[in-house]
C-alpha cells in the first residue's frame, strides 16, 4: 500500500474564510491570505515558501507556527503542528463557521396564496 493519503479523509472541516496574515519564513515576511483553515491547517494565497518548511503565521498580535505541506507559485498548504484550540485565528475559525450556518434571509417569501401566474390560475 502506497502513502498516499485520501484528501477528503481529514480530520477537520475546513471553512472558507478571507483572513489577511504576515508569513514569516526564516529569511523574510511575506503578507498573504487565509482562504481555506481548519483546526489543523490552512491555504494561504500570495505567499510561498518551499515544502516541508517551518514558517510562523502572524494575525492579530500573535503568532502561529506552521509546516508547509505543499507550495505553489502563489499559494500553499500549511500543517499546524499544534491544533488550533485558542487564539485569533481559532476565534477567526469560529467567528466564520457561525457566520456560515446562518440561513439565508427570505427576501421572496410574501403572505399571498402560492398559485401559478401572474393572474392567479390554478
Amino acid at each position: 500500500m502506497d502513502n498516499f493519503r485520501n484528501p477528503t479523509a481529514r480530520g477537520h472541516k475546513r471553512t472558507a474564510v478571507s483572513i489577511d496574515v504576515t508569513v514569516n519564513g526564516v529569511l523574510n515576511f511575506v503578507d498573504g491570505r487565509i482562504t481555506d483553515l481548519s483546526e489543523g491547517g490552512a491555504r494561504i494565497d500570495g505567499a510561498s515558501m518551499p515544502a516541508r518548511s517551518r514558517c510562523e503565521i502572524h494575525y492579530g498580535g500573535q503568532v502561529t507556527y506552521a509546516v508547509v505541506m505543499w507550495s505553489e507559485f502563489d499559494r500553499m498548504g500549511v500543517r499546524f503542528p499544534y491544533e488550533l484550540t485558542h487564539g485569533a485565528l481559532y476565534n477567526a475559525l469560529k467567528l466564520a463557521r457561525n457566520a456560515s450556518m446562518v440561513d439565508p434571509a427570505q427576501i421572496f417569501q410574501t403572505a399571498r396564496a402560492p398559485v401559478f401566474g401572474r393572474r392567479g390560475l390554478s
